[in-house]
């Protein structure tokens, strides 16, 4: 096995944790190469010896089995530049705030080294949402694996979306924007909005309102077998399309419809991690002084 290992930011405090993880493959006779990006910053930091680099999705589909990030959840979203449709399984450090995907402690390098050379983690197929647009907004990489969004512009006023299901009406929504939340997204901005939490494995999509102007609209609960398509009312003509963090101000013109990716997100998890110790953990989902 081949691993990559992927981050888009250093700090200086990340050394010792950088040098944990190469010593510990290193140890184990595990063959790794970094993102080239990120070998350049901390090249300096590094042994001597010349260590093999990686750039680009081909890269990574051609030489890696599997992938390592360094950051936060942010980061690991990144990877999906690189694994596409490969379904190479990711591995997420937290160097980060919340770590509610990239949720393997940097404490445990040692272990999780461990784990992969015993082959005793397990992966979470995580369901991806795809956009389909009559012209090229996201590019090659048209999917994402938190959420797609349709928002007004900051300086506009509210938009209205209208919501189909398999051709069928659902709603107009009245709002700031609208979240097309995967079961992975649910913990994300969907939740921030009022959504609910859903579980990885439910199948699902969850239809999210920001800040809706017609209070009986509410967050919805589909099938992620169902395909959305959309039509947007804005006084601007323009509104912002995104997925996870990526952007793009599109117009009135633009078609609009998302479902579920054929492919998914392999997610490593180590063999003690489990979705309700994060909602615990992370969240401080349930947490009551009656529960001390």
């Amino acid at each position: 096995m081949t691993i990559g290992i992927y981050s888009r930011v250093f700090k200086e405090e990340h050394t010792p944790y950088v040098l944990e993880l190469i010593a510990q493959l290193s140890k184990k006779e595990i063959p790794f190469l970094i993102f080239d990006e990120y070998y350049k910053a901390i090249k300096k930091h590094l042994p001597k010896h010349k260590i093999a680099t990686f750039k680009n999705h081909h890269d990574v589909k051609k030489n890696i089995d599997l992938l390592i990030t360094l950051g936060g959840d942010g980061t690991l979203l990144d990877t999906l530049h690189l694994v596409r449709d490969s379904e190479i399984p990711v591995a997420g450090i937290n160097m980060g705030r919340l770590g509610f995907l990239a949720d393997i402690h940097k404490e445990a390098i040692r272990e999780l080294i461990e784990s992969i050379e015993q082959n005793t983690y397990s992966i979470e197929d995580r369901t991806l949402i795809s956009v389909e647009t009559n012209k090229p907004v996201f590019g090659e990489v048209n999917y994402g694996l938190n959420e797609f969004t349709i928002h007004k512009t900051d300086s506009s006023s509210m938009i209205v979306v209208h919501v189909y299901l398999n051709g069928e009406f659902l709603n107009s929504f009245w709002a700031d924007g609208l979240i097309i939340a995967t079961p992975t997204g649910s913990t994300a901005y969907s939740l921030s909005c009022g959504g609910p939490i859903v579980f990885p494995t439910s199948g699902t999509f969850v239809l999210t309102p920001v800040a809706p102007h017609n209070l009986n609209a509410r967050p919805i609960i589909i099938a992620d077998n169902t395909v959305l398509s959309f039509e947007v009312e804005c006084r601007s003509n323009n509104f912002l399309c995104s997925i996870d963090s990526r952007s793009i101000n599109v117009d009135n013109t633009y078609q609009l419809a998302v479902r579920k990716a054929n492919f998914t997100f392999k997610l490593l998890r180590m063999p003690e991690s489990s979705y309700l110790n994060t909602l615990r953990e992370k969240l401080n989902w349930g947490e009551d002084s009656r529960n001390s």
